[in-house]
C-alpha cells in the first residue's frame, strides 16, 4: 500500500513522497533488513510505424500541456492539470513516485467522466433514446481511440474489460481452454507479474498444460536465450511482459514474436508498464493478444482492454454469458454476438470507458514521443510488486520501487534522493 513519509530537503518546504514497497534486493542493515531501490531506465524508442498519423496525433487538450511555458519541463506544464497532486500530507508538498502502480488523472479525465454521468448516463446499444444514443457514441468512440492509439487493425480487435488482470483470464480461459491439451507448454519468465503467472497455472491444472519458465541471465533480466531453447513444437503460448514493473527492463517483443511463429505458438503481452510511456504498434510488434489498464495511463480505474487479432477472437468462445453477448436465445440455447461484443456480457463500465478515451487523448495531446524522451525512469514502491516468484529468484523478501509519470519534475527526483541517502545514513549508522 502506498505510504506518505516526510523527507527532508533543501527546498522552502519540504516534500512528503508518496511510495509503494515490495520485495527486493539492497542494502543490508545490521537487523537484517533490506532496502533495494530499484532504477528504471528505458531506451529512447523511434516512433512508430504509421502510428502516430493513425492515433490523431493533433488533439486538442485544452489544459496546460499545450500552453507555452518557454524552457519549463514538461512535468513543470502538466503537474498542474492533476488537482490530487497539489495537496500537502502532513505539511508538506506531496510527491508521488508510484506511478508504476497507478497513475494520476487530469481535471481533463476526471471532467469527462462526470459529464458523463451528469449530462448523458445511460445504458449502450440498447436505447433509441438521445441519451443512450450519445452514451453509445461515445463509448464506441473511446474504443475507436484504443484501437488507433495501439494500431490495431479495427475497433474489432479491442475488448474493454474490468483490468489487464481480467484480459489476461479472458484469453486463458476462452483461447486456453479450447486450445490446451495435456503436454501442451505454456513458456512465461519468472519476472512476471502475478495476473500473467496465476491464470495459466490454473489453465495448466485444468488442461494438463506443462509451465517452462524462463530465468535471469546474469544481468538479470529475462534469459532470451533460454526462452529460444524452450520454444519447441510442444509451445503453444509465450505470455512475457512488454516492459518489466520491477525490474524495468524491455523485452524485444518483436524478435520473441519471430521465434515463436516458427512453431505456431501464440504470444500475449502485458503491456501494463509498456503503453503508457512509449508508443506500441501491435501490428508492427505482431502480437496475437495485448493487455493494458486504464488506470496506469491517467484514465480512470475499472477499465482495461485486450487487444486480440481478428481471427482468434472470432474463434474464441465467450467467457462470461448474459446480456449484451447474444445473438439470438431460446430456452435450450442461444447463439452468440460477434467480437467484440461476444466478451463484454453485461451493463460495461461506460464512464470509465469514455475516461480512457479522454485520457488518450490527453496523451496524444502531449505526445507519446515527447513523454518517452522527457521521462527518467525513477518511482518508488516497496514490497513484491505482484512479483513474488522474481523475488524468490533473487532472495530476498522486498524492494523499493521508484517510478515517475511525465508530471513528475526534477525537484522532486532530487528529493528522492536526497530522502534515500538519508535512509542510507540512517541504517549504516548502526553498524
Amino acid at each position: 500500500m502506498a505510504r506518505a513519509i516526510p523527507v527532508g530537503c533543501t527546498h522552502p518546504r519540504p516534500y512528503t513522497i508518496a511510495i509503494d514497497s515490495a520485495n527486493a534486493r539492497g542494502f543490508q542493515s545490521h537487523a537484517g533488513m533490506k532496502l533495494s531501490v530499484y532504477f528504471q531506465s528505458k531506451p529512447f524508442f523511434s516512433k512508430r510505424k504509421n502510428g502516430v498519423s493513425r492515433a490523431m496525433s493533433a488533439v486538442s487538450t485544452p489544459l496546460s500541456v499545450n500552453a507555452n511555458r518557454g524552457t519549463a519541463s514538461l512535468g513543470e506544464i502538466t503537474k498542474p492539470d492533476f488537482p490530487i497532486l497539489k495537496q500537502e500530507v502532513n505539511g508538506s508538498k506531496l510527491v508521488y513516485l508510484d506511478n508504476a502502480a497507478t497513475s494520476q488523472k487530469p481535471q481533463f479525465v476526471i471532467d469527462a467522466v462526470r459529464e458523463y454521468y451528469e449530462a448523458y448516463n445511460s445504458n449502450v446499444h440498447r436505447g433509441i433514446h438521445f441519451l443512450s444514443a450519445r452514451a453509445t457514441d461515445e463509448y464506441e468512440l473511446a474504443r475507436k481511440k484504443v484501437a488507433d492509439f495501439i494500431n490495431a487493425a479495427g475497433s474489432r480487435e479491442i475488448v474493454f474489460t474490468r483490468n489487464a488482470t481480467e484480459a489476461i483470464n479472458l484469453v486463458a480461459y476462452s483461447w486456453g481452454l479450447t486450445n490446451l491439451k495435456a503436454g501442451d507448454e505454456i513458456i512465461l519468465s519468472i519476472a512476471e507479474h502475478h495476473s500473467v503467472i496465476v491464470p495459466w497455472q490454473i489453465v495448466a491444472q485444468k488442461t494438463g498444460a506443462v509451465l517452462k519458465y524462463v530465468n535471469l541471465n546474469e544481468e538479470e533480466v529475462p534469459d532470451l536465450e533460454q526462452l529460444k531453447q524452450l520454444l519447441c513444437k510442444k509451445t503453444k503460448l509465450v505470455a512475457v511482459h512488454h516492459v518489466s514493473n520491477t525490474l524495468g527492463c524491455i523485452l524485444p517483443i518483436q524478435e520473441i514474436v519471430h521465434w515463436t511463429q516458427k512453431y505456431g505458438a501464440r504470444v500475449l503481452v502485458d503491456a501494463c508498464q509498456s503503453v503508457p510511456h512509449m508508443s506500441v504498434d501491435v501490428q508492427q510488434l505482431g502480437v496475437d493478444f495485448l493487455v493494458a489498464s486504464s488506470h496506469k495511463m491517467c484514465g480512470p480505474t475499472g477499465i482495461g482492454f485486450l487487444y486480440g487479432k481478428s481471427e482468434l477472437l472470432t474463434s474464441m468462445p465467450p467467457f462470461l454469458g448474459g446480456g449484451e453477448m447474444i445473438a439470438d436465445v431460446f430456452l435450450d440455447h442461444s447463439t452468440y454476438a460477434e467480437p467484440p461484443s461476444r466478451f463484454e456480457a453485461g451493463t460495461p463500465a461506460i464512464g470509465e470507458a469514455i475516461g480512457l478515451g479522454k485520457a488518450i487523448d490527453y496523451l496524444l495531446g502531449i505526445g507519446m514521443q515527447r513523454i518517452h524522451e522527457y521521462e527518467h525512469g525513477v518511482a518508488v514502491r516497496s514490497g513484491h510488486h505482484c512479483a513474488q516468484p522474481l523475488h524468490h529468484y533473487l532472495g530476498t523478501n522486498a524492494s523499493c520501487r521508484a517510478s515517475l509519470y511525465f508530471y513528475n519534475t526534477k525537484d522532486e527526483v532530487d528529493a528522492f534522493i536526497k530522502g534515500l541517502k538519508d535512509t542510507i545514513s540512517f541504517f549504516t549508522s548502526f553498524q
